[in-house]
């Protein structure tokens, strides 16, 4: 076996999302990386949804960006239709969803890529680990060489031994006409890694040309859009519209008398799907009275004419397909230009994961995105960057990055990965977080910019942005607190429709009113409008929900308690007294660092906690 002669610092294995972030916050941080990928022309390939962001998913987009990392960035070059969603509810759960130009969105990310100095991008399939007492040292790949370095990071996707299928046909594959990746599966059993079976899909995708847009419903984007990346200014990029379609009684008679051709109700489908994206088949069997569901038709970039019908993924025969898509409103001469798929692949089990995304079992091995379990570009991107920050570290000998759930989105969701069984797709909601006034959008900078600046992925650039947007904050709440109105102000007054005032009130007491907004302050008080709509938001949020970000903030205090009691790592489960076997199997699995992490295994009890405390106490002090 031949081997590269360079060796390096992290080796990623896979340039989707996960593994793109993953690269370029190695090579940010100054270690040389190789980017290991199956095909160059698919670096940041959107499989499935030409989207990025949505609930809860635009909130990690926002967290990535604010440590340093490209995602944001990336669909704001490259977006074509930009919404902000819950807008008429409070802060928590309004989110940023943004259709990509498929193609720019790919390309774009890979000249990044390649502009970087310390990654190298290669092509090559990875079919081996190497490891030598018990730690990673490289890969080796189909062609029979090897590339060593000192951490390795898998970003596989749905590639680990990926079986697509189209009605009852099934054929080996990563994505439509990519092979799957067959030998690393084998490679992580062997070394004791429990492996699993998962199962996603995607649906059709359609001529724009064979469409009559006519009969449907146009969906416009935001006239005034808000861009993801703190660093970006303004979308200057065309945008475009979207549609929204709707199946009917007669799509769903023709999908309920094909069942029979569709490998997930034949039982040729073995893996688990996403529970929260089901296919259309798997809805018309589910939902048996509802007479439609919508469809959002989206277009795949500003050149060429694929449609993107979502929530329409299916494992159906292409002619079945052709056949209910042609019953739908505005698709009776519809042309389908890629056939709907389902896919499965081989993922492994998170539980054995550190909160760092290192595995247990092999030091200096990595895992993020789909190869943990979970669904969506967001969710991949935000371990790709958390487990690249870790993998560097790790070769600098600096302590790793550990984000709290009270920090962050992608701390709920590394805490979830890996102190919960894998059931299904994991996918991010903002009902995930116990902290969820506290984890907005907004305030991502707030949160974790000065983690990116530490790490070393903040440029001197973005530091200096985030810098004067905290002044702005800082100024412009303390214009609220110090100027006040009275009932001599009688411009004012009418103005804010305040009646009579008794005495002087300042323009903080008069922003918490619910009626009164900081817009309409700017009227009588000319000095707020020197300051960013972004600082003007946070300083807004903060003072109308001062008394619940309070309350949440209490909730912090006492959930620290339990995280800062901290598990030894040589605890023997079986020396506790009172507990239950399946308590300590549990425990004995997943490893918890701290009493509050334990808390979240599933299983394990309120009453088993306090056990633990007390032996704690006694046999270690703590």
């Amino acid at each position: 076996m031949g081997g590269y002669d360079k060796d390096y610092q992290v080796i990623v294995v896979g340039a989707g999302h996960a593994g793109c972030e993953a690269a370029l916050a190695s090579a940010r941080m100054g270690c040389s990386t190789l980017l290991l990928t199956i095909g160059l022309d698919t670096v940041a390939q959107m499989s499935c949804n030409p989207s990025i962001g949505g609930l809860a998913k635009g909130h990690l987009v926002h967290e990535i960006d604010a440590l340093g990392g490209e995602m944001g960035l990336n669909i704001d070059a490259t977006g074509i239709q930009f919404r902000r969603l819950n807008t008429r509810k409070g802060p928590a759960v309004r989110a940023a969803r943004a259709q990509a130009d498929r193609m720019a969105y790919s390309a774009r990310m890979k000249n990044v890529i390649e502009a970087e100095p310390l990654l190298d991008l290669k092509q090559g399939l990875v079919e081996e680990l190497l490891v030598e007492k018990g730690r990673i040292v490289g890969v080796k790949i189909r062609e029979g060489l090897a590339f060593y370095g000192k951490t390795v990071v898998l970003t596989t996707g749905t590639f680990m031994r990926g079986l697509i299928h189209v009605g009852l046909n099934h054929f080996a594959g990563g994505r439509a006409g990519e092979p799957s990746a067959e030998g690393i599966s084998g490679s992580l059993s062997a070394l004791g890694l429990r492996v699993g079976r998962l199962k996603t899909g995607t649906p059709a995708r359609l001529s724009a040309r064979s469409i009559d847009f006519s009969k449907l419903e146009k969906q416009p984007g935001d006239k005034l859009i808000k861009p993801f990346s703190f660093m970006t200014e303004k979308i200057t990029r065309k945008q475009v519209d979207c549609y929204i379609a709707e199946t009917n009684e007669m799509t769903h008679q023709i999908i309920r008398n094909n069942l029979n051709k569709s490998p997930l109700f034949a039982g040729v489908i073995e893996g688990i799907g996403p529970r929260y994206c089901p296919s259309i088949e798997d809805k018309v069997v589910r939902f048996p009275d509802k007479k439609s569901h919508q469809s959002f038709l989206e277009p795949e970039g500003i050149v060429g004419s694929e449609m993107y019908p979502s929530g329409l993924s299916t494992s159906l025969p292409p002619d079945v397909q052709l056949a209910y898509f042609r019953s739908m409103v505005g698709f009776e001469r519809v042309e389908i230009m890629r056939p709907g798929y389902a896919i499965e692949y081989d993922f492994v089990e998170p539980l054995q994961l550190k909160a760092t995304l290192e595995t247990r079992v092999v030091a200096g091995l990595f895992h993020a995105g789909q190869i943990n379990g979970t669904s969506g570009y967001e969710e991949a991107a935000g371990q790709g960057i958390l487990a690249g920050i870790n993998a560097a570290r790790q070769c600098q000998d600096r302590e790793p990055v550990i984000i709290g759930r009270d920090e962050g989105y992608l701390g709920v969701m590394v805490d979830d990965l890996i102190t919960q069984p894998t059931t299904d797709p994991y996918r991010m909601f903002t009902s995930r977080s116990e902290y969820r006034l506290l984890l907005r959008e907004d305030n991502a900078d707030q949160r974790l910019t000065e983690l990116g600046r530490e790490v070393g992925l903040v440029s001197d650039v973005r530091w200096k942005m985030f810098q004067e947007k905290q002044e702005q904050v800082d100024a412009a709440t303390q214009i609220l607190k110090t100027k006040s109105v009275t009932s001599a102000d009688r411009t004012a007054v009418n103005l804010l429709n305040l009646g009579e005032l008794k005495s002087g009130l300042s323009l903080e007491s008069l922003l918490r009113r619910p009626e009164l907004s900081l817009k309409q302050l700017e009227d009588i008080c000319p000095e707020l409008g020197a300051f960013s709509p972004q600082a003007l938001e946070q300083v807004e949020i903060a003072v109308k929900y001062e008394g619940y970000i309070k309350r949440q903030l209490e909730q912090v205090e006492r959930y620290r308690l339990q995280e800062d009691i901290n598990m030894p790592g040589d605890i023997d489960y079986d020396e506790i007294p009172s507990l239950s076997t399946e308590v300590r199997e549990k425990l004995k699995k997943t490893l918890p660092i701290s009493l509050g992490q334990a808390g979240r295994i599933q299983g394990v009890t309120p009453a088993a906690i306090a056990v633990i405390q007390i032996y704690l106490r006694k046999k270690h002090h703590v």
